[in-house]
């Protein structure tokens, strides 16, 4: 699998991925495609980071993460998709491991990511818990009545305080 930035042209894909996945709103897409148009009409010295994985010269998955511009060395993981007919095959974990080797390498120290409570989101929450995330907290109703945020946090350099 190779992994490079995202280029301009490689949105429509993105958006099918994502939209394949069976995960995602429309409205969720929709913002994907603004997330990407913004990225892409950045300076250059702007932080925030979209890649994509391809196998074959196909792309099977990317991920989009950014630092909290707000905290010391905090980053978020926005988005992060594989291909629905290639999940579960280990492509995934090389992106996300892609995406905290490079956070490390920013210097980064902490990784949050969110996602919804609901059982189509079963799956996602199960990942994020294989890569070692821990759940940091949960917003009740967040996305709509019935549908939290689940908040996952991973240290990536350095250790936690000691608890209150």
């Amino acid at each position: 699998m190779k992994i490079r930035p995202a280029r301009p042209e490689d949105t429509p894909t993105l958006q099918a991925l994502t939209a394949g996945t069976g995960v995602f709103k429309p409205h969720e897409i929709d913002v994907l495609q603004e997330v990407l148009d913004g990225y892409h009409a950045r300076e250059e010295d702007s932080e925030h980071v979209a890649i994509v994985a391809e196998l074959d010269d196909r792309i099977v998955g990317y991920a989009y993460y950014a630092p909290d511009v707000m905290t010391d060395r905090t980053w978020y993981l926005y988005w992060i998709a594989v291909d629905k007919h290639l999940q579960a095959k280990g492509l995934g974990s090389r992106i996300m491991e892609y995406v905290e080797n490079d956070i490390r390498q920013r210097n980064g120290r902490l990784l949050l990511l969110e996602t919804s409570s609901m059982p189509h989101s079963d799956l996602t929450r199960k990942f994020y818990s294989k890569q070692g995330y821990q759940i940091a907290g949960v917003l009740r109703d967040f996305y709509s009545d019935g549908d939290s945020m689940v908040i996952f946090r991973k240290r990536l350099q350095g250790s936690d305080s000691p608890t209150e």
